[in-house]
């Protein structure tokens, strides 16, 4: 297990009421040290994790625990029934008009290839000794702009959004391992974390994978958290204006 260098704990200074947490996908058993997940608490994936940051403990997800939802399918430790690939379950929910638009997202929505993963590590950020394949925050959007920003302040990447009204879990634990790329999405727009009552409706859903968690926690340890402009609308334009009079002013040196 190769130890991480990083400086998680700058996560405690955004004031987050619930853990960010880090997945990890293993085809073999971890040697993290941490406990199996009790085999008697059954949820959806998503309730699962919610669980860990509720608790603030890490655990191991496996087949032998109880999952109510597509979790383990989306995660590769089993493959989708007939029923579900056909599109049968999303018209039932009233999410969509004929299984033949359900049936569209099982085409493109990443899952991980059946039988590359055994076990699903649960691990909050102060518990983390090396570093996840996705590092997942949620939390009001406010609280998380600092983590947004991190990836684009040495970078100038762009902010994007990817989701669909179900199968929420793809889109924060498995595209963005997939894919290379942070994606953040409102779990309040998903119909399994809205019926579940995941998160608070106001929360969004930060998802960095394993290539941009370094850029991310070392941009956090060297920017501005909270930046002036953000204190106060007066405070906007009085630093937004004064910067515009120095630069008029600079430009005549030219």
């Amino acid at each position: 297990m190769k130890e991480t260098n990083l400086n998680y704990s700058i996560i405690d200074k955004l004031g987050l009421d619930l853990p960010p947490v880090g997945l990890y996908y293993d085809l073999f058993r971890p040697n993290d040290g941490f406990p199996d997940l009790d085999p008697d608490y059954a949820g959806s994936i998503c309730e699962i994790l919610r669980y860990s940051q509720e608790t603030n403990s890490p655990f191991v997800f496996s087949d032998k625990n109880k999952e109510t939802c597509v979790g383990k399918n989306m995660v590769g430790i089993s493959d989708f029934p007939p029923s579900a690939l056909s599109g049968q379950i999303g018209e039932r929910l009233g999410v969509f008009n004929a299984p033949r638009c359900n049936a569209r997202l099982y085409y493109s929505v990443k899952r991980l290839p059946v039988g590359t993963v055994n076990y699903v590590s649960f691990v909050p950020y102060s518990f983390i000794k090396r570093d996840p394949d996705v590092l997942l925050f949620a939390g009001p959007a406010d609280k998380l702009e600092p983590v947004m920003r991190a990836a684009t302040y040495s970078t100038g990447e762009s902010y994007t959004s990817e989701c669909t009204p179900v199968m929420g879990c793809s889109w924060f634990m498995i595209y963005p391992y997939m894919t290379g790329k942070i994606n953040f999405i409102v779990p309040a727009f998903v119909h399994g974390p809205h019926g579940r009552h995941i998160w608070d409706p106001d929360y969004v859903v930060v998802a960095v994978p394993y290539q941009w968690v370094p850029t991310v926690i070392n941009n956090l340890n060297e920017m501005p958290l909270e930046l002036s402009g953000h204190k106060s609308k007066e405070k906007y334009y009085s630093e937004f204006e004064g910067i515009l009079k120095d630069l008029e002013e600079e430009m005549k040196n030219i």
